[in-house]
């Protein structure tokens, strides 16, 4: 049996919720969707989330850059729709710019169904001059109190040919131009990079800016579990660090130590890089990214995981309601598993205590707010690893008058709507009667549990199921 200790007594540290710092999206096309807009809402209201990033502001899709009658022409117009939308929710934009507009392009490859273009600018000053425009437009627009706190991020994945067909040099070239025109309009703007796939290029864009006297006011990158698997270079020893346990929190505290001080954001991670990886519909899922999140929550300031809903379309736009793709909802907003995890982390109070105890698949977080204790228990191991249902005992010493306790969970039966989708034959389109059924079946489980008391100590002891939270609150007088 997992035993695990607490002493309330202690002063505890504080605990960064970095996983409400911004979450992704597809591209900012979908922004100007009803039900886009209807989902971020409610990642507004219920998960606190306060900004969100998407790919190709900048493309064509958007309308931001074009040559009309021979002469180049910007509309900020959709642009605007989109951060007026986020602001007046009580949201900000993580600014990613991308894609090259087709009339500043080097070339013609595009990336995703939408036709991203992920070439180098012809003419580097051209490209300066838009984004010089494209910012003061923001300033004029919203005012540079309120712009500055937002984040510019100069593209992304810049060390995959997937994203980018020019070289490292290329792409320091492109930052330092659109550094240097982002803090023309306003040095209080903040500017980072490299936002590379795999936390690739951080020494080399850190030494790049301080060579040249550049801003970098932040480090962006991004990483999977399974990112090893299909590194440049890849080996035997990138194959077993992909099956660790704890391989993000390695990655990250390795990411840290290499950013010279600079806060660290992660504008990308998931369970998976595959865009249909059933897992990400599971309750393996939401134990996975619970603890991940909390394993590296004072680590970094932003931890944004990729995405917030399944109404994305990289590829093409899935009318299945379950097909494994990133989003913390699906594209009838039913939330999975995931969203309900996110859900239970926003809920914490902000102290963090030490906790005794180890176990192989089962990690046990003790956490303080005002007038509550939140035990936050996670039973994750990847897969083909061994993992079994656990019973946990929490041993607590201190602790204050109890006037309730009552745990929630997620896992096979609690939270988990695809189960109940499949068990409806897997239907590909939903009628108005399953999507309430699904949206049911997506609420956390909630049932009282009694405290027991062994001389001072008060102590809980629940079932954790294999790829399962469970998270008990206790209310305290």
């Amino acid at each position: 049996m997992p035993t695990f200790r607490c002493d309330l007594a202690q002063t505890g540290t504080p605990l960064r919720h970095s996983w409400s710092h911004t979450v992704g999206s597809g591209h900012a096309p979908l922004g100007l969707r009803a039900d886009w807009q209807a989902q971020l809402r409610r990642c507004r209201d219920e998960l606190g989330v306060q900004h969100v990033r998407f790919h190709g502001v900048l493309s064509d899709a958007m309308g931001t850059f074009t040559v009309q009658q021979g002469e180049p022409t910007c509309s900020f117009f959709n642009a605007d729709q989109v951060y007026d939308f986020l602001l007046s929710i009580g949201m900000r934009p993580f600014v990613e710019l991308s894609f090259m507009p087709e009339a500043l392009a080097s070339g013609g490859k595009t990336v995703f169904s939408y036709r991203g273009n992920v070439t180098p600018p012809e003419d580097l000053k051209a490209w300066a001059d838009f984004i010089g425009l494209f910012v003061h437009h923001l300033v004029d627009r919203y005012g540079a109190e309120e712009v500055r706190r937002w984040y510019f991020e100069v593209w992304n994945e810049p060390n995959l040919k997937h994203f980018w067909t020019g070289t490292q040099d290329d792409y320091f070239a492109l930052y330092r131009a659109t550094a240097e025109a982002i803090k023309a309009v306003d040095p209080g703007l903040r500017v980072g990079g490299p936002a590379t796939a795999n936390n690739g290029w951080v020494e080399d864009f850190l030494g790049f800016c301080e060579t040249h006297g550049l801003p970098a006011d932040f480090v962006t990158t991004h990483h999977y579990p399974t990112d090893a698997f299909g590194a440049e270079g890849d080996d035997t020893e990138a194959q077993l660090a992909a099956s660790r346990r704890n391989v993000l929190l390695e990655r990250t505290q390795d990411t840290v130590r290499r950013a010279r001080g600079l806060p660290v954001i992660y504008t990308e991670w998931n369970t998976s890089s595959n865009p249909f990886f059933w897992r990400h519909d599971t309750p393996y899922a939401a134990a996975f990214v619970a603890k991940t999140w909390l394993d590296v929550a004072n680590l970094v300031e932003g931890y944004s995981y990729w995405v917030f809903s399944d109404i994305f379309e990289e590829n093409y736009f899935s009318s299945a309601p379950f097909h494994g793709s990133f989003g913390l909802l699906t594209i009838h907003g039913i939330a999975k598993p995931t969203y309900r995890a996110l859900q239970l982390l926003h809920g914490l109070g902000d102290e963090r205590l030490l906790v005794d105890g180890l176990h192989p698949t089962v990690d046990c977080t003790v956490v303080r707010g005002d007038d509550a204790l939140a035990v936050f228990l996670t039973n994750h191991a990847l897969p083909e690893h061994a993992i079994e249902a656990a019973a946990v005992e929490v041993r607590l010493t201190n602790v204050p008058d109890v006037a309730d306790a009552v745990v929630e969970r997620i896992d096979a039966e609690h939270a988990n709507p695809r189960r109940v989708w499949e068990e409806l034959g897997e239907p590909a389109y939903l009628s108005a009667e399953q999507v309430e059924l699904l949206h049911a079946a997506s609420e956390v489980g909630r049932a009282p549990l009694r405290p027991e008391h062994e001389g001072e100590a008060v102590v809980l002891r629940l079932a954790v199921p294999a790829h399962a939270v469970a998270v008990v609150t206790l209310k305290c007088f």
